[in-house]
């Protein structure tokens, strides 16, 4: 596979235009490599986000199947204690739901006083909307804290399966960061819905995504009520009908897929018998909430959740949906739903092909496809058991690096690499902005995909050597540490100062030492082919580090 010419680059001068130099063909094999280095880059580079310092002989030594073993068992994994620290340093992981939604709700209703003040003001210019300007650091806030508690544990955490695993299922089950109340809500989204389901059951996981607000807001199946639902006086009027994008997304990226066998008529009884799954926003009273239609029983409501089933918005006819007649029963209606799709033969041809594509091949074997889903069926959709059937199959043992990094996996690869003690990832959240794929930015359902054809193009390779440019020299001010009473910055305002970063010809406060090529080729061993191993031999020191990270080589896993 020949990969475009990358255009020269004026940007960075020499340094960058050396990279991009590079002829893009990546070596499938290395003469001469180690076996049992090959093995351990292999997994690392599948099951982890590659290699860090010394990990290459640390799974050498312990043997792959031993790893493989662990990286299944993540709760047997402790975290090294500096990480644990900074994840215990952050606030917004320690919130509710209740208290991010209003804390949102807060945030919002200081900015419409800041807009009616605006309208007000008597000499008709408009006054300095200080509200709106600290409902915006607030929301900021919220969102480098995730990106912290995210990214600081794929770069470092021992638990990198997991990780992998924690990047995959967001996007199956995506939810937009910057819609409303998922403004506040992502984190808390990942964390109790995505994070702790990975390796367990796949109805647990379809299961709490469809009742954590983030996915309610998002999708819109909040507002879905049964035909002439009237709201109580003072309630939520933009509730007005029957809303089937949740139904649609349901079927078509979360379980059966797009081919799953089902019709419009199946998306609409699907949508009708998801009506009455809500937000409770108020505490409820015993055992009751207030909502739009009176008292409601907390069905099904688990400690700070903010789902509530709601009866008064509930469509309570008859329906018929994938051949199933369903008979009037609240809540459990759902519930069998979701009982049914985590069990349909579709659903588990439809993960299994995702999984294989994102750990295998582009274009997966059906007969890859076809044991994952067996597996998938046996074992009541047991994730861990499919990815022990995954990494036990001869198509994943195939050493090849067949595979293109997305932008997330590429920047986290990078930076593990180098062995940078991170303790700032605002840069690599702007990064990630300016690759394309922005930290829970992706605004339609099917979330990020990650194919080559999705990012290999000359811009996007261009915009990867630009990063390998300034990540290889040490501008990139990844060991700043803030103020933790500083104000947040939204993700333009990063972005900003991450170009001017790179840019600059000094180290700014907390730019890192420049990579050592010599130490980032032990790092990476055998990913890195004979003919780039000369090509960086050959060029000035101070450009090596770059050559390594920008290379073909490296972009593949």
């Amino acid at each position: 596979m020949t990969l475009p010419t990358v255009p020269p680059i004026t940007r960075r001068g020499a340094l960058a235009a050396a990279v991009a130099a590079l002829a893009w063909r990546p070596a499938f094999a290395v003469a001469d490599a180690d076996t049992s280095q090959a093995d351990a880059l292999h997994v690392l580079n599948r099951l982890a986000f590659g290699p860090a310092p010394g990990d290459l002989e640390r799974v050498a030594r312990t043997g792959v199947p031993a790893w493989i073993a662990e990286q299944l068992q993540p709760e047997r994994l402790a975290l090294p204690a500096f990480l644990a620290d900074q994840l215990a340093g952050l606030r917004t992981p320690g919130k509710t739901q209740r208290e991010l939604v209003a804390q949102y709700r807060e945030m919002a209703k200081e900015a419409k006083q800041a807009r009616q003040a605006e309208t007000a003001s008597p000499d008709g210019k408009k006054p300095p909307t200080e509200e709106g300007a600290e409902r915006r650091r607030q929301v900021a806030a919220i969102y480098v804290e995730a990106g912290d508690e995210r990214l600081l544990q794929a770069l470092n955490s021992p638990r990198q399966l997991q990780e992998v695993l924690v990047d995959f299922w967001f996007n199956h089950f995506n939810v937009f960061q910057g819609k409303g109340l998922d403004r506040v809500l992502v984190e808390s989204y990942e964390r109790e819905a995505i994070r702790p389901n990975v390796l367990g059951r796949f109805r647990t996981m379809v299961g709490a995504t469809a009742k954590h607000p983030a996915m309610l807001f998002y999708l819109d199946n909040w507002l879905s009520v049964a035909p002439g639902f009237q709201a109580r006086r003072g309630g939520n009027k933009q509730a007005s009908g029957l809303n089937e994008n949740y139904a649609r997304e349901l079927m078509e990226l979360h379980t059966l897929g797009v081919d799953g066998g089902y019709t419009q008529q199946d998306v609409t009884e699907l949508a009708r018998i998801l009506t009455g799954w809500t937000m409770a926003p108020e505490k409820p009273r015993r055992g009751r909430f207030v909502m739009d239609g009176g008292p409601v029983h907390a069905r099904g409501h688990q400690g700070d959740s903010l789902f509530a089933f709601d009866p008064a918005r509930h469509d309570n006819g008859s329906k018929t949906w994938l051949g199933h007649a369903i008979a009037p029963g609240g809540q459990m209606e759902g519930e069998f739903a979701l009982d049914v799709l985590a069990r349909h033969p579709s659903t588990a041809k439809h993960v299994a092909f995702k999984l294989a594509r994102r750990f295998v091949a582009d274009e997966p074997s059906p007969a890859l496809v076809d044991r994952l889903s067996r597996r998938f069926l046996d074992t009541d959709g047991d994730l861990r058991a499919v990815m022990q059937a995954l990494v036990d199959s001869p198509e994943f043992r195939d050493p090849r690096p067949v595979k293109f990094k997305s932008p997330y996996q590429y920047v986290m690869s990078s930076v593990r690499a180098t062995g940078i003690a991170t303790t700032n990832v605002k840069p690599l959240m702007a990064v990630l902005a300016q690759l394309g794929q922005p930290l829970y930015g992706c605004q339609t359902p099917d979330g990020f995909h990650d194919t080559e054809a999705d990012w290999l193009n000359p811009n996007a390779i261009t915009q990867r050597v630009n990063f390998a440019t300034a990540l290889a020299s040490g501008k990139l001010p990844l060991q700043r540490v803030d103020d933790p009473n500083a104000p947040a910055q939204p993700l333009k305002a990063m972005e900003r100062q991450t170009d001017k970063a790179m840019a600059r010809d000094e180290a700014a406060e907390g730019s890192t030492p420049p990579v050592d090529a010599t130490t980032l080729l032990a790092t990476l061993g055998p990913a890195i082919s004979d003919k780039t191993r000369a090509a960086v031999a050959g060029s000035p020191p101070a450009l090596r580090a770059a050559l390594v990270l920008g290379s073909p080589d490296f972009m593949r896993r």
